[in-house]
């Protein structure tokens, strides 16, 4: 089987339907989904209803990516297989939400001063019914040619230190661990590849992550030197986390697809061989 557990739609930063990710994901030949998005899961009951509707051969998981200050930086936590009733989550997520919103409008007012037009404004009509996010700000500018694309973007509005950099203050990794657990699900700690940490940094974090009760990470990524997936599966095993794999997907492009390149290494033990059978039965 094919596993792709993290993904994200257009209710958060992403560019596709719940609908048009998972005829994507069929598409790509991918038997489990997992659709992750940043801090909300407004689209899963209409993902749901899509594949029940259609009796579309996918199993879909609940699941969501939660962000998170660890120290000084930025750590994103998956939460795969939860239950989207629970009162824990949910009072989680109302909170991360409204501080999305809040960073949203100030991200606006500081690109307004250096001379963008109605960014916060263009942005929530770019979002719709959606949060706003960084990469919507980022569309919007690349739309009145301030920049040639949306990397380009980050590198000179958004990066810390841009002129549109504004601090999160989301909340800590244990209150996130704490409400995934809560609601029966699982933790990840999301592309621990990707935050630019020492070997020593890196360690800190996966011990106190932990110990602050997460019981997975993402090993396996499309875009990937084969030595980090090997490393990765390795610090899995020293730590005692299961391992997991995503691809991220957030819209199409020529370098990163649904279910591209993920395998987990040899003696990785993979998150969902703990799930039970229905959860992969839909």
């Amino acid at each position: 089987m094919k596993y792709d557990l993290h993904s994200h739609t257009l209710y958060s930063d992403g560019s596709l339907s719940p609908a048009d990710l998972i005829d994507r994901a069929i598409e790509k030949k991918v038997d489990v989904l997992a659709i992750t998005d940043h801090d909300t899961i407004n689209a899963l009951p209409e993902s749901h209803a899509y594949i029940a509707d259609n009796d579309l051969p996918l199993t879909l998981i609940n699941g969501v990516e939660i962000s998170t200050k660890w120290k000084s930086f930025e750590i994103h936590i998956v939460g795969l297989n939860i239950d989207v009733t629970n009162d824990t989550l949910l009072a989680l997520l109302d909170e991360q939400q409204k501080k999305r919103e809040a960073r949203a409008m100030e991200i606006g007012i500081r690109l307004a001063k250096h001379g963008i037009d109605t960014p916060y404004e263009s942005a929530k009509a770019l979002a719709g019914n959606a949060q706003v996010t960084r990469a919507h700000f980022a569309r919007v500018i690349v739309a009145q040619g301030q920049a040639k694309n949306v990397p380009a973007v980050f590198k000179k509005f958004l990066a810390r230190g841009k002129i549109g950099y504004t601090p999160s203050e989301w909340c800590d990794m244990q209150t996130a661990i704490h409400a995934i657990n809560a609601s029966g699900g699982q933790a990840v700690l999301a592309h621990p590849g990707r935050y630019q940490l020492s070997n020593k940094w890196l360690r800190q974090l996966l011990q106190d992550y932990k110990a602050a009760g997460g019981q997975a990470m993402e090993v396996a990524q499309p875009q990937q030197a084969p030595t980090e997936r090997q490393f990765l599966g390795q610090l899995s095993q020293e730590y005692q986390l299961l391992g997991s794999q995503g691809s991220d997907f957030h819209f199409p492009t020529s370098w990163l697809e649904l279910g591209k390149n993920l395998y987990l290494p040899k003696d990785c033990q993979a998150v969902w061989q703990s799930w039970p059978t229905e959860s992969l039965n839909g």
